[in-house]
């Protein structure tokens, strides 16, 4: 999307020209699933599909939010306006939280805006548009009252949105590579202590192509915060015997000796997925950082059997690609990402083979699935910031 079709399209809706154009990309997450809020490592990159956003001042208390994505009206709210937006509204409150949570520390939000958005990321494709959409608030916000917030600090209040005013216990793995994303690179990130460090993706001749299955999922709707509870639940019982503050704590071996404690079949089965793929994410950066791309590979393999048979969040979808992902040349790994039950997998694809691979999975896909899926070149690029 170029800067004159979206401040066009500003212009069209609020009868007025648009000061300036922010994009937020969406992110995939090269390993480490539901790790984030058990306290463990993800490997997360930000990717050139995501949320542009057209501002302009208003001199009255109104905010006006119009969706080029969505077929509805501008929805309209005063700047201190904090309760739960219902219904066919509800995509508002991804901007409305950050609003809410950002005027509780900075007093100068004093004026409202007019807001176009438009977005170029698949809906419900598992690639954080909720998170996109938080931190383009953020950036817009801190960019044109000129507040004194960092970006850390930024990701914080998203991962709040979405926890207390959207209503879903994720972590804050999406939020934070959505805005602190570097170009060809990925955050390898403690999701603990908020430690990081950007290390280069180096795929050689290989590429990572997004698999979106179409089907929409709304993880506030799914079965999400069971899978936090179920984790949490399990935690408390370990913490009978072991002095830890989260899963992401233990290795292998010790949850094997431990998990005799948990002693219910569906709990020990989210807590191995929770433990072992925060281990397969710090052995799959170790393989990045040794150039053992195969061993890569197989670790994402490793990841998706995890999510399929002990967190159980995959489904037929998201299982077809990935085996058949498996099957074709020159494929190193795939696997799911994201919240499951719908939206997206990646693949690790050899480009000399990567159209003929969108040709055979997509014919398995639809040939088994009904309907296509959708696929798309991954390229990584910098967080959440002003373009124009």
């Amino acid at each position: 999307m170029n800067t004159e079709e979206l401040l066009k399209a500003y212009e069209d809706t609020f009868n007025e020209k648009g000061q300036d154009v922010f994009f937020s990309p969406g992110r995939i997450n090269v390993i480490g699933e539901h790790t984030d809020y058990n306290g463990g490592h993800v490997f997360p990159a930000a990717i050139s599909l995501g949320v542009y956003g057209v501002y302009g001042p208003r001199d009255d208390k109104k905010v006006r939010l119009y969706s080029g994505n969505v077929d509805g009206d501008i929805v309209e709210f005063e700047i201190d306006d904090t309760t739960v937006e219902k219904d066919d509204r509800f995509w508002a409150n991804y901007f409305k939280g950050m609003i809410t949570y950002l005027r509780e520390k900075y007093n100068n939000i004093d004026h409202g805006f007019n807001l176009y958005i438009k977005a170029n990321l698949p809906s419900g494709s598992g690639l954080s548009s909720s998170a996109a959409i938080e931190m383009l608030m953020g950036i817009i916000l801190k960019d044109e009252f000129n507040l004194d917030v960092d970006r850390v600090a930024l990701a914080k209040m998203g991962q709040r949105t979405e926890n207390e005013f959207v209503g879903l216990n994720s972590g804050i793995m999406d939020q934070f590579a959505c805005i602190m994303g570097k170009k060809d690179s990925a955050i390898f990130l403690d999701c603990n202590s908020l430690e990081y460090k950007y290390m280069p993706l180096a795929l050689g001749d290989y590429e990572i192509i997004i698999m979106a299955t179409n089907k929409p999922h709304t993880l506030a709707d799914s079965a999400y915060n069971d899978r936090v509870r179920e984790c949490h639940d399990a935690l408390k019982k370990l913490q009978q015997k072991l002095d830890i503050k989260s899963l992401g704590e233990l290795d292998n071996d010790t949850f094997d000796e431990y998990a005799y404690l948990i002693n219910d079949e569906t709990e020990i089965k989210r807590a191995r997925h929770a433990v072992s793929e925060n281990q397969r994410t710090l052995r799959a950066t170790k393989a990045m950082k040794d150039g053992d791309l195969e061993k890569l590979g197989r670790l994402i393999n490793a990841s998706h059997i995890s999510l399929h048979y002990d967190y159980e969040v995959t489904g037929k979808e998201l299982d077809t690609l990935a085996e058949a992902s498996w099957k074709q040349p020159g494929v190193l790994g795939a696997r799911m990402i994201g919240g499951g039950f719908g939206g997206s997998a990646i693949a690790i694809v050899k480009k000399s083979e990567a159209e003929n691979f969108k040709q055979n999975v997509g014919k398995i896909y639809r040939d088994k699935i009904g309907y296509d899926a959708s696929f798309y070149d991954a390229e990584i690029v910098d967080g959440t910031k002003k373009i124009n």
